[in-house]
């Protein structure tokens, strides 16, 4: 892999964590405003998306799994961070 793509990909995936983590800061924010338990679910589908992508560039950068490894790893955190944001969005008070 070239060095400009393994740039970008960090780039990225620094964007995405820093993105994520707000959403998350936020959506917890409100729930502890709010005490709205969809809130706090919600929280924490965001925070498993975002460590979705903390976790597949870690594995990637630091500990030598390969690409696609990497992929499937943030993709199955990603599958589960929307399906209990899903069920965020189910939940009634």
């Amino acid at each position: 892999m070239s060095v400009a793509v393994t740039t970008a990909i960090i780039a990225v995936k620094t964007i995405i964590l820093l993105l994520g983590s707000g959403v998350t800061y936020i959506a917890y924010k409100a729930y502890r405003r709010t005490g709205a338990p969809s809130l706090r679910v919600l929280a924490i589908g965001f925070g498993t998306i975002t460590l979705g992508a903390l976790l597949a560039g870690i594995a990637n950068q630091l500990l030598g799994v390969t690409l696609e490894q990497g992929i499937l790893i943030n993709s199955l955190l990603v599958a589960l961070g929307l399906a209990i944001i899903m069920y965020s969005l189910y939940l009634e008070r």
